[in-house]
């Protein structure tokens, strides 16, 4: 099943300066504003390398990708990275806030390389669809630096916890890097040198991706392109027990736009009770209490205005949520295609209830879909029973920072 590596990344050292200052967010989950400020940074931060600037003369001699090889080249060169001097597998904690509720957790994972491997396998499972355009750039990035600067987030099942309590004992030590991110998580990393006992409680599990899908298949297809290149049939990760108490899901809510105003709220209410029953509610507490009464139904709630409604499936029975509101809200009732969906045509995305609700109160949302978390069983049985979910149906919080540790293949 899984084969897990140890292995000697780069890190910044401390000429590089404070670890705050050069690690970032996922590139996908960095905004045109967030990249300014990491820009501002420090010109050792590594948006320099995963998100760095393009230029109107830009050439195949100098692009965006060339410079980032260079600016990583340069680092090493100049001692802002250095190698690990021995192989190990990296403790990495999360201690953060959940939004919305204000629960504090810390999520215990490990960093790490990881086989390549084919979906056929069986051993690596997605819950997700992919598009072409990131695994295009995020492929030419990779050819360039022959580096991974992030690790994919892959989840497995310990429900004995073995491995976590090989991960609590190491973090009694000082750990090699320690850094709260922009949203206020924590983020420590350890050493564990003597990794073999981890790989053999590894070798009989199977990986979920949970966030990663377009760099996972971009390893697959540079893995595919360089089969003699050592090294490019690794990936690194942070691999995360699903049963550890820490690991949260949040919702994605849907903010729709641009459709005919002449159609809500009444409608659409009068289409949608065709298939639910529709009650106008008053506050998010009761949409949250009937979330909380009945996990086992399709509840959504549906803001429009200062109004609120509460839509509840009458066939719908331990289906997901989010799948219901594509196929029957969005796609039959407001003829939103999984085309423009793909596109983002109408359609825009909220983490949290509260900003959401905001959206349709300011009038800068039609209506606003609010979702309950999906749980990780539902993720775990769509990945292992070979399906896949909607854009956008899971947002694992936090992100794993980018950064931390660096794979580089020569």
């Amino acid at each position: 099943m899984a084969r897990i590596f140890p292995f000697q990344p780069y890190r910044y050292t401390a000429q590089a300066g404070a670890l705050e200052d050069l690690v970032t967010q996922p590139y996908d989950k960095i905004t045109a504003a967030m990249k300014g400020s990491y820009l501002a940074r420090s010109p050792h931060n590594l948006v320099r390398v995963i998100l760095g600037e393009r230029h109107p003369t830009d050439t195949a001699a100098d692009n965006v990708y060339t410079r980032a090889a260079a600016y990583l080249r340069t680092w090493i060169e100049g001692g802002i990275l250095a190698r690990e001097a021995e192989p190990g597998v990296f403790p990495y904690f999360q201690e953060f806030t959940v939004p919305d509720t204000g629960e504090r957790l810390v999520r215990q994972g490990f960093i790490a390389l990881g086989a390549v491997e084919d979906y056929a396998a069986g051993v690596v499972h997605r819950h997700e669809q992919t598009l072409s355009g990131p695994k295009k750039d995020r492929l030419e990035l990779l050819q360039a630096t022959h580096a991974h600067c992030g690790q994919i987030f892959m989840l497995y099942a310990d429900p004995a916890g073995a491995i976590d309590c090989l991960l609590e004992e190491a973090a009694q030590a000082t750990p090699l890097a320690d850094v709260t991110d922009e949203y206020g998580a924590r983020h420590r990393v350890w050493k564990i040198s003597a990794a073999e006992r981890i790989q053999e409680l590894m070798s009989d599990k199977k990986l979920l991706i949970a966030d990663g899908h377009h760099r996972y298949e971009t390893a697959l297809a540079f893995r595919q392109e360089n089969p003699e290149l050592p090294g490019a049939d690794r990936v690194m990760m942070t691999l995360v027990n699903m049963h550890s108490p820490g690991l949260k899901i949040l919702a994605t809510h849907r903010l729709v736009s641009g459709i005919p105003a002449g159609e809500l709220p009444e409608g659409f209410l009068r289409a949608a009770a065709g298939e639910f029953e529709v009650d106008e509610i008053d506050t998010l507490a009761a949409l949250q209490q009937s979330w909380a009464e009945r996990p086992e139904r399709t509840v959504i709630g549906a803001a429009m205005g200062e109004r609120l409604f509460r839509l509840e499936s009458r066939t719908a029975r331990g289906a997901l949520d989010v799948r219901v509101l594509h196929e029957v809200l969005l796609g039959r009732v407001l003829g939103i295609s999984e085309e423009a969906v793909r596109e983002e045509q109408h359609l825009r995305y909220a983490r949290g209830l509260e900003q959401a609700l905001a959206e349709a109160r300011q009038g800068a949302a039609q209506i606003a879909f609010l979702l309950k978390p999906t749980r990780i069983e539902q993720v775990a049985q769509t990945s292992f029973g070979g399906g896949v979910m909607p854009q956008k149906s899971t947002d694992f919080y936090p992100k794993l920072l980018s950064g931390l540790t660096i794979y580089k293949l020569d």
